[in-house]
């Protein structure tokens, strides 16, 4: 894509509790000429998408003594009302900020071509207590894996796009695209163990979406194996991995759920601080805050697409891997 820069943008919050609802979220902006502020648009989206995230889980688990609406009515709210205020919003920001920074005597823009300025991908996710919902625009994606450690990519399209062509938030009516994922918490044990989501730039990096399965259940296994601080020791060198055989950008944000290692249902879920990005060609790029989690793939994967070198192959759990 021969983007100049990390366009990646991403964050993540909470605990998955009542009072800390866990919301995270990564966009992609496009990268090429034709997006020139890509980079801006998809800061917007992380931004906006955590603000709208925030009053879903307020209306899931209102505090006080409020009654919480019906689930039906939170689905419907999921489905159809969320995604129209994040577009509205995402259009409203870009066309303003272009507005503001456009230079002088630049020529008048149809809105359309303004907004293809900014065009960004995004997935993200909000856990309570209550409700577990994730929404999707474009490519990147969403696993999950379950209690009984099945691993699932729930919002992966029915068809892969072509080429670099995604849906985005520039497309128009843009909200009637957004896939949306729902799934009620019967009970805290049937809370997801693992909820991940990351930029094409990772699943790209495979061959098949086996692979990038296979990564995702490695992952889940070395965070129940070896804890969080092992697995994070790890993030540069296999984002930066992935990017070099991508050759894009590569952010994945995880949470894994410790409910077996804490004493109350308050603890049931903990994601720490997660997440972390690479540029795909400028390694100084890097992000990996305190508390982040990342994989190593299972011993057996074949990893990625591409390989060539016999080094590349050797099993991720090595020290000097």
């Amino acid at each position: 894509m021969n983007k100049t820069r990390n366009q990646d943008h991403y964050e993540a919050e909470g605990r998955g509790t009542a009072g800390q609802p866990l919301i995270m979220a990564v966009a992609d902006g496009h990268g090429s000429a034709v997006h020139a502020r890509s980079h801006l648009g998809s800061r917007f989206a992380v931004d906006l998408f955590v603000q709208q995230a925030r009053l879903f889980a307020a209306l899931a688990e209102p505090r006080g003594d409020g009654q919480p609406p019906s689930l039906s009515w939170l689905m419907h709210y999921a489905e159809h009302t969320l995604p129209r205020q994040l577009v509205s919003a995402w259009q409203e920001k870009a066309l303003g900020h272009w507005e503001r920074t456009r230079s002088p005597g630049e020529p008048g823009m149809d809105p359309v071509d303004k907004l293809v300025l900014y065009g960004s991908t995004l997935v993200g996710a909000v856990l309570t207590p209550r409700v577990f919902a994730a929404w999707q625009l474009g490519d990147g994606e969403l696993t999950v894996v379950t209690d009984d450690g099945r691993v699932t990519v729930p919002l992966a399209p029915d068809e892969a796009d072509l080429g670099d062509e995604t849906e985005s938030l520039c497309s128009p009516q843009a909200w009637l695209r957004v896939r949306t994922h729902w799934a009620p918490v019967t009970a805290p044990a049937r809370a997801p163990r693992l909820v991940s989501v990351s930029t094409d730039g990772l699943s790209k990096s495979f061959a098949s979406d086996t692979g990038f399965r296979q990564f995702m259940a490695g992952l889940d296994d070395r965070l129940a194996a070896e804890g969080t601080e092992c697995v994070r020791a790890v993030l540069p060198q296999w984002l930066a991995k992935a990017s070099r055989h991508s050759g894009d950008d590569t952010t994945l944000v995880a949470a894994w759920h410790t409910s077996a290692a804490t004493t109350g249902p308050a603890d049931a879920t903990d994601t720490g601080g997660t997440g972390g990005t690479v540029d795909a060609t400028d390694r100084a790029g890097m992000a990996h805050p305190s508390g982040v989690t990342y994989p190593a793939a299972p011993a057996g994967t074949t990893y990625p697409a591409g390989t060539t070198d016999p080094a590349d192959l050797r099993d991720p759990y090595r020290s000097d891997e």
